[in-house]
């Protein structure tokens, strides 16, 4: 590999907030990989910085361009620039959305166990929050999530007006196919519903696999669609906040912007510097990140089958993330809570991800080989000393 992916960096004692918020213990958690960003973004951080001077940003006419021509290149999805709203971060993108469908008191759908924020935004926004779980079932000798149709549908009340989906979903790790994808979008059309598509993980496909936009798959669907992307977590540059809103649809995007007037401030410019360079000539990086990320993901299946008794993992198609049943473990309470107090390992709690979370993980394999390694090994002892389970390493 061109890229040293083994490389460990040191980022507790600093301004971490993965690093610090968990003390002593491993931190496992929060979706930021312990990777050093892809060089030409170090290289253009630095020019810029040289610079010497840091007013008011705007965003550059060759960062949309260039967005426009990855969306093209890689989805056959024409876009124009007039259609990107530059966002200092998703989780803004998802409160605007919130506050811009629909009126105060009326419902978002969302599918769980989902990324927290998908919870919290509808209700910082005066909306009524419904939840449809998604369901889990048996498949390539593993298990994975789909949705119900008849069950996703039958959640949809007369004041619902938006759905928000995750795509790929963050915590389970889904790529939802092109025949899912059509059927959400079926019953969204038939339902006047408009959907927000926070497809944030869609250059984290993992194996091969290729993303397909939701609002590539009509003209119908990409009127009532607001996808939200960003650079960021796939070039590990979350902490910059650069993000966007694309949006086909003249009249709704005039009500994203109105929604946005007065409390979502402008991009900060080291962010549209670091996301320039990163979709111009980050893809070297990026490539070899998926293959590394796709060995951590097999060695932690591998791990988990055979040294974590009664837990079961599901196998990421996507992102950096694993989710991890936890149920028939016989850990008592809280499997977060155990893991943190028994292996000083830090895990996101799935409780904090809606119904269907509970007595779940997730799991952040977004590190060097050595660091998950550790990990893994801190929470096998934990077992180890808890019921003297010996676990043979291959």
């Amino acid at each position: 590999m061109t890229y040293d992916f083994d490389r460990a960096v040191v980022r507790r004692g600093g301004d971490s907030l993965k690093w610090r918020r968990y003390g002593a213990a491993l931190p496992l958690w929060v979706a930021d990989m312990d990777f050093i960003a892809p060089e030409p973004v170090l290289a253009a951080l630095h020019e810029r910085v040289k610079h010497g001077i840091f007013g008011y940003g705007a965003p550059p006419d060759e960062l949309t361009e260039t967005i426009c021509a990855r969306l093209d290149h890689l989805y056959h999805w024409t876009v124009t620039p007039e259609q990107i709203i530059y966002l200092p971060g998703l989780v803004c993108g998802l409160n605007v959305v919130c506050r811009a469908v629909g009126e105060p008191g009326d419902a978002v759908l969302v599918q769980t166990p989902v990324y927290p924020p998908f919870l919290s935004a509808p209700l910082y926004q005066d909306r009524q929050l419904i939840t449809a779980e998604l369901t889990a079932e048996s498949y390539d000798g593993r298990w994975r999530y789909t949705f119900d149709d008849a069950a996703f549908t039958a959640k949809i009340s007369p004041t619902t007006r938006l759905f928000i989906l995750c795509h790929p979903h963050n915590p389970v790790g889904r790529s939802f196919d092109q025949d899912e994808l059509n059927r959400l979008a079926m019953v969204c059309e038939q339902r006047d519903l408009v959907i927000c598509s926070d497809e944030i993980h869609c250059d984290l496909l993992l194996d091969g696999r290729r993303h397909t936009p939701l609002a590539t798959l009509a003209l119908e669907i990409a009127q009532r669609c607001i996808t939200l992307m960003a650079p960021s977590k796939t070039f590990n540059i979350a902490g910059l906040g650069a993000s966007f809103a694309i949006i086909q649809n003249p009249a709704l995007r005039q009500r994203f912007k109105q929604a946005m007037r007065g409390i979502v401030p402008d991009v900060n410019l080291l962010a549209l510097t670091a996301a320039l360079a990163a979709y111009q000539h980050g893809d070297a990086w990026l490539q070899e990140l998926l293959v590394y990320l796709a060995g951590n993901r097999d060695y932690l299946l591998d791990y988990v089958d055979r040294c974590l008794p009664g837990i079961r993992a599901t196998a990421p198609e996507a992102t950096y993330l694993a989710w991890l049943d936890c149920r028939n473990s016989g850990i008592a309470g809280n499997p977060h809570q155990f893991f943190l107090d028994h292996a000083e390992v830090a895990l996101n709690d799935g409780a904090t991800f809606g119904p269907g979370g509970e007595g779940f993980v997730r799991l952040n394999f977004g590190c060097p080989r050595m660091t998950l390694m550790a990990g893994l090994e801190r929470m096998q002892q934990a077992f180890h000393q808890r019921d003297s389970i010996p676990c043979t390493i291959a």
